[in-house]
């Protein structure tokens, strides 16, 4: 029995899970990253049943008539909406597993290292809920510095700031452990909201949020462009409520987020004025590694050396840096046991 007991932990699938606010990644182990989809979950609004989720369902966004209702059930960076997490979480474990898995997997999942007990007890009860035999939660500053190859083991200092959609983190890491860190809920989406708002006023357009996400992504720069390039966009006239087009500058874009930028930036601030001497000597020589979607956002790592006098640069594939540092902890979970907090 004991025997058959330790075959069936061997037998079980490990999944590996970065539930983004805007995102959320897949990783198997033995398979790399499986699934790469939009946190976004669509619900019939009479009865609450789940009708699409993920690139089907962000279809949805702003464009669902009132019978239905496609929201993301995460919200800086942690679980919004129990239910519907529960729900996304079930979905991506069935997609990872495959029809035929008797087993249930062992499932690992990502949380921002400034989150709270009960975020991280509602993260781990989810995914539990959701079909695995066991959860694990680990931090993702630590899990983006492992998988941007940064020298985490070692006993010297290196500095990484996670930039996603709902929140930014940046930390200093040494000895496999995080020393310092700062956590702010200001990230991709606050930057979307900045554009809107800031359209709203300047041109009296009201756009919806894939449309300030595709403005940001196209034209985007968190610094001035001494040649600007351009986008048309269409929305609604606020005042007279029809259709509208209208033609705007990268540099119309950096001053709507400038200040969303500043808020990240103090994060990464104050991190490094916690630092110890001898640590922050290191990150000098060695720099900030920046990973994360929104740290892809042009010009980014440009503010960053300017404001903090580090020179920052982006992480390699900087989207999949915290999947890839989870997929590895998840082969090597002896080694990384002492990082992670359990389901009991």
């Amino acid at each position: 029995m004991f025997l058959f007991l330790i075959s069936n932990m061997r037998l079980r699938r490990k999944i590996a899970i970065d539930l983004g606010t805007a995102n959320t990644l897949v990783w198997v182990s033995g398979e790399g990253l499986v699934a790469n989809e939009p946190t976004v979950v669509a619900v019939s609004a009479f009865d609450g049943r789940v009708v699409a989720i993920g690139e089907e369902a962000k279809l949805m966004l702003g464009r669902t008539p009132e019978v239905l209702i496609a929201s993301r059930p995460m919200k800086d960076g942690v679980i919004a909406d129990y239910k519907l997490t529960q729900a996304m979480l079930a979905y991506f474990i069935r997609k990872a597993l495959g029809k035929f898995e008797i087993l249930k997997p062992e499932v690992m999942v990502c949380v921002p290292a400034g989150c709270t007990q009960v975020e991280r007890r509602a993260a781990l009860d989810a995914t539990i809920a959701a079909g695995a035999a066991n959860a694990y939660l680990f931090d993702e500053p630590l899990a983006a510095a492992i998988g941007a190859g940064l020298p985490v083991s070692a006993p010297s200092g290196s500095m990484i700031i996670d930039i996603g959609g709902g929140s930014s983190e940046a930390a200093v890491i040494s000895l496999g452990a995080v020393v310092t860190h700062k956590s702010v809920r200001v990230a991709g989406n606050k930057i979307d909201e900045a554009i809107q708002e800031y359209l709203k006023k300047k041109y009296s357009i009201v756009i919806g949020d894939q449309t300030a996400e595709e403005v940001k992504i196209k034209i985007g720069s968190a610094t001035f462009l001494d040649k600007p390039v351009y986008m048309e966009i269409s929305g609604r006239d606020l005042v007279f409520g029809l259709p509208k087009s209208v033609k705007i500058s990268s540099n119309d874009v950096t001053e709507a987020i400038i200040p969303v930028l500043h808020q990240i930036v103090g994060a990464i601030k104050g991190v490094l004025e916690n630092t110890p001497p001898e640590l922050a000597a290191d990150i000098i020589d060695k720099g900030i590694a920046m990973s994360g979607g929104t740290s892809t956002l042009k010009n980014f790592d440009k503010l960053v050396t300017e404001e903090t006098g580090v020179v920052a640069h982006v992480a390699d594939n900087a989207l999949f840096c915290v999947i890839k540092g989870i997929g590895t902890v998840m082969e090597n979970i002896d080694l990384w046991k002492h990082n992670l907090t359990l389901w009991k």
